[in-house]
């Protein structure tokens, strides 16, 4: 199969709340990246953080295999660092082969779940 996709995109808005409603971990509030590498390679994907009021953040590495998806929770992210709940960011995620990047959040801090999902911005 022919790659699809990009290998930069940025994701604009993220946050997630500092608590949750119903049980963990299937309802936990959380940001997601939900990558696609439709390729015959893996995709070294690093995901870069940016925050309002401080300096970027990461590294964050993560492979993707040849023709598979990769589903990976913000929360989950711990080196460099974790990023840190209540607090708003975006990012940026590239990879050495084409990907397919979609952004998707659940927000559980009520009993009536909200769930956001969008396609993310290609650059390139």
């Amino acid at each position: 199969m022919q790659p699809v996709g990009h290998t930069k995109w940025a994701i604009a808005e993220g946050y997630i709340p500092a608590y949750s409603n119903g049980p963990e971990p299937q309802f936990t509030s959380h940001e997601t990246v939900c990558i696609l590498n439709a390729g015959d390679a893996d995709a070294h994907v690093e995901i870069t953080i940016f925050y309002s009021d401080k300096e970027p953040v990461g590294p964050y590495k993560e492979t993707v295999p040849a023709r598979r998806t990769k589903h990976i929770r913000f929360n989950n992210l711990k080196d460099p660092e974790p990023i840190p709940l209540d607090t708003d960011f975006a990012s940026v995620i590239e990879s050495d082969v084409p990907i397919v990047v979609q952004h998707t959040r659940l927000d559980s801090r009520q009993a009536e779940n909200a769930l956001l999902s969008t396609i993310a911005y290609a650059s390139n």
